[in-house]
């Protein structure tokens, strides 16, 4: 589990050259393109990060213990690395470019916008969403024509409509923080991605999803 030739990887063909993903586990990527590599909410439990090569580019989807995990980050940013991150990260990481629901930004050499990711039926036990509204990111991730998004944790929320011409989704699938096997497949629906890779699904069973999506043959969904 720490050494990178140990985890599952895909390689997606884009107009720039090739992306590769590394599936680290949880809701952590590593994703490789044009030699720069970019992590996803890196995590400690999942990998060893002073195994893994050191980050041009990290991207935090919110403040969460298991994906601002500051020992994951202290292993892979080094001094010339870029962070995005969310208003509630900065109090814990110094240094970053904060991005809020809506943003644009170009950052090392790649379009990102971030978008919302939110509860709204899974609560705590004080009636709080899990993921309040306005607080977290998702991201989409342009690299050359292939437009990459990462769900962050989320529900398939109304403003997944508004998403278009994503090839690729990231989407979490673990109850309760995030969707049920019918809600990712009802996001999936929304916005048609032409990859499908269910992440940060835990124990669910992947199987359900499979079989919710099978009539949908535009729709490849991946399980890493």
């Amino acid at each position: 589990m720490t050494t990178q030739e140990s985890f599952k990887k895909d390689i997606i063909p884009t107009s720039a050259g090739n992306l590769e993903i590394t599936f680290l586990g949880h809701g952590s990527l590593l994703l490789n393109f044009k030699e720069k590599n970019i992590y996803v909410d890196p995590y400690s439990e999942v990998a060893d990060y002073s195994k893994l090569p050191e980050a041009d580019l990290i991207l935090i989807t919110h403040e969460h213990f298991d994906h601002l995990d500051t020992q994951a980050l202290a292993h892979v940013r080094k001094e010339q690395t870029t962070v995005v991150l969310t208003k509630p990260c900065t109090s814990q990481v110094a240094g970053g470019i904060v991005m809020g629901n809506g943003d644009t930004k170009t950052v090392e050499s790649l379009r990102i916008e971030a978008v919302p990711a939110y509860n709204i039926i899974h609560k705590r036990e004080d009636g709080q969403p899990f993921h309040p509204q306005g607080v977290g990111n998702g991201y989409v991730v342009t690299f050359g024509d292939k437009r990459v998004y990462i769900a962050g944790d989320t529900e398939n929320i109304p403003e997944m409509n508004d998403l278009e011409d994503i090839h690729i989704a990231f989407l979490p699938m673990n109850l309760p923080y995030t969707m049920t096997p019918q809600m990712v497949a009802n996001a999936a629906r929304s916005f048609r991605p032409r990859i499908l890779y269910p992440y940060h699904y835990g124990s669910t069973d992947t199987s359900q999803l499979e079989e919710l999506l099978k009539d949908e043959k535009d729709i490849d969904v991946r399980i890493r």
